[in-house]
């Protein structure tokens, strides 16, 4: 019997993986849980997990809820999902706002040096 890759044991790619990252970020920045994100976009905890991990490929409708969840527009979580993914290779987080991005979107920004 052969064993074959489930998305819930390996990466789709490293889009999904950079977009899993901006939304554990938004995530983790509003302190809320997996679960609490999930009620609040309605969608499971674990698929919420399974998203920030980079495991599944979101619907259009998904992102939407997503967005909807972290109180940011969707155009935003999209813009931070194009930061992550042009940022420098080694660079943990996205160009800060002078240089044309970085921020949330709700006046908050993506990035650790924030505090």
């Amino acid at each position: 019997m052969s064993h074959h890759p489930t998305s819930s044991t390996r990466a789709i790619s490293s889009h999904h993986l950079a977009l899993g990252a901006v939304v554990r970020e938004l995530r983790a920045r509003r302190v809320i849980s997996q679960e609490e994100l999930g009620y609040r976009a309605r969608l499971h905890r674990n698929y919420v997990g399974a998203i920030e991990r980079g495991e599944i490929n979101p619907t259009f409708r998904t992102l939407m809820t997503l967005a909807d969840g972290l109180e940011i527009r969707l155009s935003s979580l999209v813009r931070l999902y194009e930061l992550r993914r042009s940022a420098p290779v080694g660079a943990a987080h996205p160009p800060h706002e002078h240089a044309g991005g970085g921020w949330a979107g709700d006046g908050q920004r993506l990035t650790s040096s924030s505090r």
